[in-house]
């Protein structure tokens, strides 16, 4: 390979200007991420905020309604693997090694590992509003539909879809909620320490 055959590379063989303003670029986007990681409610609260903003955008244009209607569909898919486990209990059932879900009450507790954690979940969530509302800004995607039958197939999709995960939960026993479930804590901190 000689010089300058590498991505990114110039004919000096030093990274580009361009590589490196993009990998800089996406530092400071991953920094802004992990920093935001802790303010769950924060992230949540934004996100409804821009889809709040994407929906009075679509009222308003009068138009876009498959852009809304694929962004439904694509939220529907984050909240079901977001609902999911990550180990499906019923290819566990067919073999008898690995772990699974417990049952009794007796049986070890296991805590509930998600198909898309929630963090993945709300980045997911975000970017596909704000794909959604950079695509309201081109009038190629404003592709002319009867709204109203997508809005009824998307209810029908969203129950029958809801039903098999809810159906899926009850047979395998799972709730993929923390809410109420038993929380362990160890032993309180006693204070002053005493050195020797």
């Amino acid at each position: 390979m000689s010089e300058g055959d590498s991505i990114g590379d110039s004919v000096h063989g030093k990274p580009s200007v361009v590589y490196r303003f993009f990998t800089r670029l996406g530092q400071i986007y991953q920094s802004w991420l992990d920093k935001s990681t802790p303010y769950t409610a924060v992230r949540w609260v934004v996100t409804l905020g821009l889809s709040f903003v994407y929906m009075i955008r679509v009222y308003l244009l009068q138009g876009w309604y498959i852009v809304t209607y694929a962004l439904g569909i694509y939220h529907l898919n984050l909240f079901i693997a977001f609902l999911s486990p990550k180990v499906d209990p019923s290819l566990m059932e067919d073999s008898d090694d690995g772990p699974s879900l417990p049952t009794k009450q007796n049986e070890e507790f296991r805590p509930f590992i998600r198909r898309l954690p929630e963090f993945k979940f709300w980045h997911a969530a975000t970017k596909g509003i704000l794909v959604a509302m950079v695509c309201t800004f081109f009038e190629a995607f404003n592709v002319p539909v009867f709204w109203p039958i997508l809005v009824m197939y998307f209810i029908m999709l969203f129950c029958i879809t809801m039903k098999r995960q809810i159906k899926h939960m009850i047979k395998y026993r799972y709730i993929p909620f923390t809410h109420g479930k038993r929380t362990y804590k160890g032993k309180e901190d006693a204070g002053k320490t005493f050195a020797s």
